[in-house]
């Protein structure tokens, strides 16, 4: 996020697009909520469904699954034509913008509303809104980044938030929500296939050599690594010998389950470290049994980059230990011995090599409590809100960015589509909200959610059991008829390994950032005779 969680409360505007923040992110939500609530800020909703978010929304655009990009040129199409662009935030502070006005004038308000369903007047009203308010914030999520279009809708986000000088103050910014507590400090400390922490890239030799000369190796690789879908992709060729799998559960969290059960079985060997025994370690050749968030010290940095003590509260059960032991383990059997691997001493290598954290030290986080990066110095006070005064890269760039449908779209064949999400109650894969008796009564069994108009049409009740195909796979699953869903588009939650939704879902990639386009697939839904002895995907529950 360029702006903190809490700044979110001093927006005169919110746009809310890609992100059903009151379930996947109901922290987040609450602060939307009170913004609205309290200070009366304007909440601009794009999204397909009705989600919780709609009903305290001045505006909710109901637009097509994959067509985010269209739907944004044209709300920019409208700010340039009447005059409401930041005119001096972009003179000063961007560039690339004579190139990026040549494509966004194309896509008028008309034009789009045709790719998009959404009325003309409707988009208009969206970017006036916008654009007149003094302070207007972007929250998105998965929604967005989850499409072979992924980049660019991004992008085009950040065109909307430079064309009205939305950048670098408060109650502003580009907020992406990310789908985990730790995802942020993941790729901060280079979960990542192409940098090292903070993500210095692997490719320049002065990163390499200063990480060789504090871990006391003559090297470092120079090339990029695979991303997940490119190691499954490379497993399933046979070129992928040995899998080291931790804290995830790719069976239930990745799409074509079909084919990922493939790849994992040619795996010649299957390492999975993990704190239950989920569907993918169940598979695997050796278990490794971790702790919790609870059972472990370190540092969690969340998706506004506020970096916070984790403490350990409780010792580990059995023979489970903490990942950072484990992983030293292994390296020391391996032939390297990492040293001490203590949390205190981790946290000193980081801010010893990472510039963004090198002014955070566990003294000073037990003193303020959190610290938001980055904070380059020991007397740095952190940076809450990003690019105040310029970006890191000087200019900020736009983007011109032209409209592509997703990589599979209804037709004949397979008339839906479908798109996929979190609820409330579940959380992720399931590993641990699934064993939560009373989670699980609330929320069991899964449902594919169905307008109305097409399960009168197809002759289906609420509670129906059915099957949903699409080109990868079937599931057989139950369900739920309500107006929350348009005609012709099906809601999947992702979390249960007996009816997978990431068996319906596309492999198809983002070209740039190799993401799946989870949120829209082309399927049909198969009752009575024709759904009788289907080939279906099932996953043994991890409840």
């Amino acid at each position: 996020m360029t702006n903190s969680i809490d700044d979110l409360e001093k927006a005169d505007c919110i746009l809310v697009i890609g992100s059903n923040t009151t379930e996947a992110h109901p922290i987040v939500g609450l602060r939307i909520k009170r913004a609205v609530m309290k200070n009366d800020c304007k909440l601009i909703v794009a999204e397909p469904r009705h989600i919780r978010l709609c009903y305290y929304a001045q505006q909710w655009i109901r637009h097509r699954p994959g067509t985010d990009v269209a739907l944004l040129n044209g709300m920019m199409n409208v700010i340039l034509a009447e005059g409401l662009a930041d005119e001096e935030f972009i003179r000063q502070r961007t560039e690339g913008f004579e190139e990026f006005r040549e494509v966004v004038e194309k896509y008028t308000p008309e034009k789009v509303a045709e790719i998009c369903g959404v009325e003309p007047d409707e988009i208009r009203r969206a970017a006036r809104t916008f654009a007149e308010a003094d302070r207007a914030a972007i929250v998105y999520a998965m929604g967005i980044t989850q499409h072979t279009t992924g980049v660019d809708n991004v992008l085009s986000l950040a065109n909307l938030a430079m064309l009205t000088g939305n950048i670098g103050k408060e109650g502003a910014g580009v907020n992406p929500l990310r789908g985990q507590n730790n995802v942020q400090g993941a790729c901060d400390m280079g979960g990542l296939p192409n940098v090292l922490t903070g993500y210095q890239s692997v490719q320049d030799p002065q990163v390499r050599e200063k990480f060789a000369r504090v871990w006391g190796v003559e090297s470092l690789p120079d090339k990029p690594g695979l991303t997940v879908m490119e190691m499954m992709e490379a497993a399933a060729r046979g070129e992928v010998k040995v899998l080291y799998i931790m804290g995830e559960n790719p069976l239930i969290s990745d799409p074509d389950i079909k084919h990922l059960q493939e790849a994992l079985e040619k795996v010649e060997f299957l390492v999975v470290q993990d704190i239950f025994l989920t569907e993918t370690a169940r598979r695997a050749d050796v278990v490794l049994p971790a702790a919790s968030f609870a059972e472990k010290e370190g540092t969690f940095t969340n998706t506004d980059r506020r970096v916070q003590r984790v403490r350990k509260a409780v010792e580990p059960p059995g023979e489970a230990r903490e990942d950072s032991w484990i992983i030293a383990e292994v390296s020391r059997r391996l032939g390297y011995d990492m040293g001490d691997v203590s949390a205190p001493a981790v946290m000193e290598e980081i801010a010893s090599l990472t510039p963004q954290y090198g002014g955070i030290s566990y003294r000073r986080l037990e003193e303020l409590g959190h610290l938001h990066w980055p904070c380059p110095a020991p007397d740095h006070p952190g940076t809450p809100i990003l690019h105040v005064e310029k970006f890191t890269r000087g200019k900020g760039k736009f983007s011109p960015v032209e409209y592509k449908p997703p990589a599979e779209v209804p037709d004949e064949e397979y008339p839906f589509y479908l798109t996929t999400g979190r609820l409330l109650l579940q959380y992720h894969t399931g590993t641990m909200t699934r064993r939560v008796e009373g989670l699980e009564e609330l929320s069991h069994p899964n449902k594919v959610w169905m307008n109305p108009e097409d399960a009168e049409r197809l002759g289906i009740a609420d509670g129906d059991e059915v099957v949903v195909q699409s080109r990868r796979g079937a599931i057989r699953i139950r369900t739920r008829v309500t107006g929350k869903v348009p005609p012709s588009v099906l809601f999947i939650p992702f979390h249960f390994g007996e009816s997978p939704a990431n068996a319906l879902t596309n492999p198809a990639l983002d070209p740039v950032a190799k993401i799946p386009e989870y949120k829209v697939a082309a399927v049909r839904v198969l009752v009575g005779k024709e759904a009788e002895g289907v080939d279906v995907v099932s996953l043994s529950s991890t409840g």
